[in-house]
């Protein structure tokens, strides 16, 4: 509490409360408050706000000798992390990375403009899906079904495929009811992407928001009611999306049918294709017509175009597959099935999308103009001299470009994964040869994917080069910053190994502001690898070392070691990936390590894919802003939000969320904070000056605390004259050895903010800053939500 009256004083009771946010990697309550005996005071096990034991009943005791606001933790890590399964997350990585460009769009107020965009990235989407279960179909059908169960060498020691051999003559052997059979693997697969997306919207994402809170013309969107709650949106494009995905494996069912069906049996093939391309005009017409109602929580129905395609597609694809398994005389399978043409089109039909998808981000960043606004200065204070992470303040990334570079990079990344496992596969199941060579069993999967497959060795190439220029970068800037150590630390005897490693700290922070450029390079290169892929494809045969025959010196040797070499790379980056994410989620030093990109990219709703992994926010936002609307409510008190790192995000999103009379008793305390440095340059409509400047007027008072030598948290320079930073802060805090530090000083970098000697200082000026109670709350019952002394309260230390 922050003032206490003495016994029969007339004097108001004005409690107060510090709410701690933790970031990514995840914090224990009992590390929060700094206190091994902690009591959960509301929440479960996924997402909790705890307090100290001796704190649980705070507000029943008003007369407290207290300095300081009730501690009080909300930890949110097991949202993201958990069990080791959750790694299985990683492989829709693709889809994670296409729903980031949605909400990487360039602020504009066309309307027109805006909806182009939502449609061009829900397409892109699109064809992931379509890929994905395209590739499944490749692996399952048309290399097992298809090419090695027709070949006795192939089968010959695969026991778990003998029942379905073309010589053994079984019920299974023909190519029909084999195709059929195998079309069981993708059809699995479409329906557990399906049941994973409804079963995380109800676990993770189907939080009500807190209050009506209807923002002005013009205000920020986040804090629109219904932004964090998108029920119908995340239905429909699942429905769509489970549609296309079953009509895929429908239509590699029926093709190699209709290629050999005459008469009656051959009208029935047509019309169940038929079928299948209106219900696949229908799907598209659903993802293009689907967009999201933020005005008000989307409590609607299932629109029933949507009810009609999740129950159509599966339906269709049981009618075609009852057809393929009608006996068919004669028919042999030979060669591989015909999808050459289908991944060629799916890979020009994303090129053309992202093309579409830089020119409208291109008009909506030009029609934004100069986003940095210049507001009135509201603080006396000096503004603290501050170096320009990557650019000037609110500059978007690749100038607007971030969004469709980043759909690019989930095509790309879909494309090496397709291929290179597809050409994994194959040469497994050919025992060692060159599949379509060498005299093996096996055709092997499309081009194009052999081409794809070809290409990752010359992307690792490139990914050396570049880490190889950030190594040579990091120690150009590192002997800059080792000729600062004088200014920073005057008087102190120089230790070049001490002046190494604050100067290694301060550069290798600079390098998150590098990124955007080294995603512009991925970009590039993919698009031009890509773009020879197809090529390849169409003029150069099956692969780059059947291109290469005939060629003269080593160029044949090199193009099918290339083949090869790229086939087990992406098998073995599979499975690292796994090993990757098991450990993640078991190691939280691993889980800080890769929790960067994990935690930006399910922060935000699932407006484009509906497979993508969920939105935590979803459900922290809501926590949040119930516990600060509600305390507030029955107690009368003030509140600091204390957000570290993703925290300071969180904080800022629900603070956002409040209604203006709450608002004004919540003062907003961030530090290792991204909000600029990275989300207000990746995000620029949600995030840019505009919106922190509007966050910033909103609230009593917010101070950011920051360092130089921090990778991810920066100043957050909401307009010309205000002041919301304090630092750069000093870390280390001392160069060497002093009477007042007698060991050496750790860098602390990210971390140990609440360990600063300006922290509780600059907490106690925020809380100086709120304004008084109207009308405080005297003191009385239990608040709901916080547990009597022997109640069911449940302690975690």
């Amino acid at each position: 509490m922050s003032r206490h009256p003495a016994p029969g004083s007339a004097e108001a009771w004005e409690p107060a409360l510090e709410l701690l946010v933790h970031g990514v990697g995840g914090a224990t309550p009992q590390g929060m408050l700094g206190d091994p005996r902690t009591v959960r005071v509301a929440g479960d096990d996924t997402a909790g706000l705890y307090r100290r034991t001796v704190d649980a009943d705070a507000e029943l005791h008003p007369g407290d000798d207290r300095d300081a606001p009730v501690p009080e933790a909300y930890t949110w890590c097991n949202l993201t992390s958990g069990n080791g399964s959750r790694a299985m997350w990683l492989l829709l990585m693709p889809f994670m990375v296409a729903n980031l460009a949605h909400w990487m769009r360039p602020p504009t107020a066309r309307g027109g403009l805006n909806r182009t965009y939502d449609v061009l990235v829900r397409l892109i989407a699109l064809t992931l899906t379509l890929l994905l279960v395209a590739a499944v179909c490749e692996v399952s059908m048309d290399l097992v079904g298809w090419q090695c169960a027709g070949s006795p060498s192939c089968v010959r020691g695969k026991y778990w495929l003998g029942f379905a051999a073309a010589h053994r003559g079984g019920w299974w052997s023909e190519p029909g009811r084999r195709l059929a059979l195998a079309a069981l693997v993708p059809g699995a697969l479409t329906g557990l992407l399906w049941w994973l997306s409804h079963r995380t919207w109800y676990a993770y994402e189907s939080q009500r928001p807190a209050t009506d809170n209807r923002p002005g013309a013009g205000g920020p969107a986040l804090a629109l009611p219904g932004f964090w709650y998108g029920r119908r949106l995340v239905a429909r494009l699942r429905s769509a999306h489970t549609a296309a995905g079953a009509l895929t494996v429908a239509t590699a069912l029926l093709v190699p049918a209709l290629r050999r069906d005459h008469g009656a049996l051959g009208a029935t093939g047509w019309a169940l294709g038929g079928l299948i391309a209106v219900l696949a005009a229908a799907a598209v017409t659903e993802t293009c017509r689907a967009g999201r109602s933020e005005t008000e929580p989307d409590d609607a129905t299932d629109h029933r175009t949507a009810r009609l395609l999740l129950c159509g597609g599966p339906a269709v694809l049981a009618a075609v597959a009852v057809h393929a398994c009608w006996h068919r005389p004669g028919w042999v399978s030979a060669g591989r099935l015909p999808a050459d043409a289908t991944f060629t089109a799916l890979t020009l039909v994303q090129g053309a999308l992202i093309a579409a998808l830089a020119v409208t981000a291109a008009l909506m960043h030009h029609e934004a103009g100069d986003p940095s606004p210049r507001i009135p200065s509201q603080s006396a204070e000096p503004a603290a001299a501050a170096p320009h992470f990557g650019g000037h303040a609110g500059q978007a990334v690749l100038h607007g470009l971030g969004g469709p570079a980043v759909a690019l990079l989930a095509c790309a990344l879909g494309g090496v994964l397709t291929g290179g496992v597809s050409q994994r596969i194959a040469d497994w199941l050919d025992r060692g040869a060159t599949p379509g060579q060498d005299g093996g069993p096996l055709w092997g999967p499309p081009a194009l994917l052999t081409w794809q497959a070809s290409i990752i060795p010359i992307l690792l190439v490139v990914l050396v080069g570049v880490i190889a220029g950030a190594a040579w970068r990091l120690w150009r800037e590192r002997l800059a910053v080792g000729e600062e150590m004088a200014g920073l630390y005057p008087g102190e005897a120089r230790q070049p190994a001490r002046t190494r490693q604050i100067a290694g700290a301060i550069s290798r922070a600079g390098l998150t502001d590098s990124v955007a450029s080294l995603v512009a390079l991925v970009c590039g290169v993919s698009f031009l690898l890509g773009a020879g892929a197809v090529v390849g494809a169409w003029t150069g045969g099956a692969g780059p070392g059947e291109a290469a025959e005939g060629a003269p010196g080593p160029l044949p040797d090199v193009a099918r070691a290339a083949q090869s070499l790229g086939s087990w790379l992406v098998g073995a980056g599979v499975v690292a990936l796994l090993a990757l994410g098991r450990r993640a989620y078991r190691d939280a030093s691993a889980r800080r390590t890769i929790g960067i990109l994990w935690d930006v990219g399910t922060f935000w709703p699932r407006a484009a894919h509906p497979f993508a992994p969920p939105c935590y926010a979803e459900r922290a936002v809501p926590d949040l802003t119930w516990r600060m609307a509600t305390w507030t409510a029955r107690t009368g008190g003030r509140i600091i939000l204390s957000g570290h790192s993703q925290g300071s995000v969180l904080a800022a999103a629900a603070v956002w969320q409040l209604d203006p009379a709450t608002r004004r008793r919540v003062a907003l305390l961030t530090y290792g904070c991204p909000l600029e440095r990275l989300y207000g340059r990746w995000f620029p409509a949600y995030f840019g000056p505009p919106q922190l400047c509007a966050l910033h007027r909103e609230l009593s008072a917010w101070r950011n605390l920051w360092r130089r030598t921090d990778p991810i948290g920066g100043p957050v320079r909401v307009g010309e004259g205000t002041v919301v930073d304090r630092g750069p802060l000093k870390d280390p805090v001392a160069y060497g050895r002093t009477p007042r530090h007698p060991l050496p000083e750790p860098v602390l970098g990210h971390s140990g903010f609440p360990c600063e000697p300006v922290f509780a200082a600059e907490r106690a000026a925020l809380l100086r800053r709120l304004p008084a109670a109207e009308s405080p709350a005297p003191p009385g019952p239990t608040p709901p939500g916080l547990p009597v002394q022997g109640s069911s309260g449940r302690s975690s230390g």
